[in-house]
């Protein structure tokens, strides 16, 4: 049995066949709520393989160097669109979420599971991101420009001041999302859903608007000159100080 009273003890991992060695310092200091602190954090008693003392954890292993090599210097690869997606699975995991100031860009990131993950100040510039799950995140000044986030889900995310110019969000659910000072510039709204989101301050210059719900979302101070918003759902929506010079009403 492990007894986990030395953070700076090394340990062996066996992830599916793989066999790593590191120390319990590395697995639980840069993500201390993660899968992996918990295991080692002291609290938990591990069964080791009898002859050479491995954990196991049933879990494909291809990936888990990079899973190791970010606990130790927050360090993202340069990988394949699909081994991307294969390693962000992973990530989820093992619970990893403090992803903040990772530059995703030009990557493959279609039906990815970002769910309350720490990505403030992340860059995502032209990635394909549809379908992709951001439900809860922070997303603070993140830069989207170009990005295709058709369908994909970002309710109650925090994107205060980030930049979403020319991206692609039709589709996309925004409901209670905090999107004050974000940058919307031509971006794709088409059939969006953005009931109750905080747009106070956002500008939507040239942004296409055509059946989105803006039902109930604080457009006040926003910048809305010669945007068309004939077809757009805008019942109960404050729109005090918006610039609405040229608009299309």
């Amino acid at each position: 049995m492990l007894e986990n009273s030395d953070l700076s003890s090394f340990i062996r991992l066996n992830i599916g066949g793989k066999k790593f060695c590191t120390t319990i310092d590395t697995l639980t200091r840069r993500e201390p709520d993660s899968m992996l602190a918990a295991m080692f954090s002291g609290r938990h008693t591990l069964c080791q393989d009898s002859e050479k003392g491995y954990v196991f954890v049933d879990r494909d292993g291809k990936h888990f160097r990079h899973i190791l090599n970010w606990l130790r210097d927050g360090v993202v690869p340069t990988l394949t669109d699909s081994e991307y997606s294969e390693l962000i699975r992973e990530a989820e995991y093992y619970q990893l979420l403090d992803l903040s100031f990772v530059d995703f860009s030009f990557a493959c990131l279609k039906n990815v599971f970002f769910s309350r993950a720490n990505l403030q100040c992340a860059k995502f510039r032209d990635v394909d991101a549809e379908g992709s799950i951001f439900h809860n995140a922070t997303l603070r000044e993140c830069e989207f420009t170009g990005a295709n986030l058709h369908g994909a889900l970002l309710a109650g995310a925090n994107l205060q001041s980030a930049n979403l110019q020319d991206a692609c969000l039709i589709g996309c659910s925004f409901c209670e999302a905090d999107l004050r000072s974000a940058h919307l510039q031509t971006a794709d709204l088409t059939n969006a859903n953005l009931e109750g989101a905080n747009l106070e301050g956002a500008n939507l210059k040239g942004a296409k608007l055509t059946n989105a719900n803006l039902k109930g979302a604080n457009l006040q101070r926003a910048y809305l000159r010669h945007v068309n918003l004939r077809d757009t759902h805008l019942e109960g929506a404050k729109l005090d100080g918006a610039n609405l010079l040229g608009a299309i009403r």
